[in-house]
């Protein structure tokens, strides 16, 4: 079984919701008790790993987990919205540490 070792948050200064991803991932590397890694507009690194749409192209913010066996795994690539149709980070966080939870015990 797959320990995380490190999550990343992959993001950009001027997306408009930078700062909520940046809480996010602290929130989450906290929770995880794990070291926090924040790239600034690495397309290449999210084309390796991350999210892509058809035609291979990543987008930001992303945040993912490196396990201790080598691999790399998004976390989240969207926002969850609540019936508001606005960012629900609590729901953010729970998709977040349920995946962890299903990727440690494979």
């Amino acid at each position: 079984m797959a320990k995380i070792k490190k999550i990343y948050l992959v993001t950009a200064t001027h997306h408009p919701y930078h700062e909520l991803w940046s809480k996010l991932a602290k929130e989450i590397a906290d929770k995880l008790d794990t070291e926090l890694e924040v790239r600034y507009e690495d397309y290449l690194f999210l084309i390796e790993h991350g999210d892509t749409d058809e035609y291979g192209m990543a987008w930001v913010p992303q945040i993912l987990a490196e396990f201790d066996d080598g691999t790399i795994t998004v976390l989240l690539s969207q926002l969850p919205l609540n019936e508001s149709l606005q960012p629900d980070p609590e729901k953010a966080i729970e998709i977040m540490l349920n995946k962890v939870k299903e990727l440690e015990s494979k």
